[in-house]
Parts: structure tokens; sequence; C-alpha cells
């Protein structure tokens, strides 16, 4: 596995999540929905996924390796059915390259897998953000990384947020 380096600024967040747990027991075998704050700010979840036992577990401001850090307390802990997944851009923002977001987006990947084997796992495509335009080149090139490498993989999914969004003349 990669090293990994998370900030524990998210702590208080994860405690939160706890503590909701513990005032209401989460549903059995939910879809997890995490990432950073494009699933954060996801408040009409539930409503967009009527009749599905859907969990928000996105924190603001992380990036890959923060969902691994935290992955037993948001993630495995829930036994879901499904994952999806909304991180890499603020790993891109920070300056990383598509190479290490790939390769911590596979490290989470196959943490997961190795807990929850039979889990679908799905990636919702890095955005094109207006205001992160200088680093589109590097979204486009580790979405297509994490693409190819899920086309690979079995129960998987790759959402394309990021074409749909732009317009014929290629602004978002």
């Amino acid at each position: 596995p990669l090293v990994v380096f998370a900030q524990n600024k998210f702590e208080p967040e994860i405690l939160a999540f706890e503590a909701k747990d513990a005032v209401k027991a989460p549903p059995a075998n939910p879809i997890v929905f995490t990432g950073s704050s494009s699933i954060r700010l996801w408040e009409s979840l539930a409503n967009d996924f009527p009749d599905k036992p859907v969990m928000n577990r996105g924190f603001g401001g992380s990036g890959l390796a923060d969902a691994r850090y935290f992955a037993d307390r948001i993630i495995i802990k829930y036994k879901p059915r499904q994952v999806v997944l909304y991180s890499g851009e603020n790993d891109v923002a920070a300056g990383k390259s598509a190479q290490y977001v790939y390769d911590q987006f596979v490290d989470l990947f196959q943490y997961v897998r190795q807990q929850l084997p039979g889990v679908s796992f799905v990636y919702i495509a890095m955005k094109p953000s207006p205001s992160r335009r200088k680093y589109w080149p590097v979204v486009v090139e580790a979405n297509a990384m994490i693409r190819q490498f899920l086309k690979k993989q079995r129960r998987t999914g790759y959402v394309d947020v990021y074409t749909p969004m732009l317009y014929p003349n290629g602004q978002a």
C-alpha cells in the first residue's frame, strides 16, 4: 500500500458521522457516497435516489489519501452494497500529478475490495471546475487512467460528468 499522510483536520467531520450513527442507526447494506465537497454538499442525495438506502459520507476539502485513511470509518464499517466516490480534484488543485491521483485511487479501490470483495464501486469523474481551468489537462489525464483501470475490474462503473459539463466550444 501507499504511504498515506492524511491530515487530522478531518477528524471532527468523521466524529460527527459517528455521532450521527449513534443517534440513528445507519441502513443495512447502504449505498455509501463519499469523497470531497461535491459529495458533502449534495444535500438532495436522498431525494435524488428515492427508495435507495443512501448515505452521504463526503467531507469537504479531502483528497484520495484522506478517503483511504478514513476508509474503515466512512466505508468499510457500513458493509455497503455499493460505494460511489468523487475525489481527486483537490489533489490536482494541490499540484499533484495525474499519476499520483491514479495511484491513490487504485490504492483506495484495492483496499475497499480487499475488505469487501463483492462491493460494487462507482467513480464519478472529476469535473471541469471553471475556477480550476489550469488543472483541466491533469484532470482529463487522471480521469482517463481511472476509467481504463475500472474497465478491467468487475462490478464497477465510471460516471463521466466532465464531458457533459462542457459546451461545444470547450468552455464549462
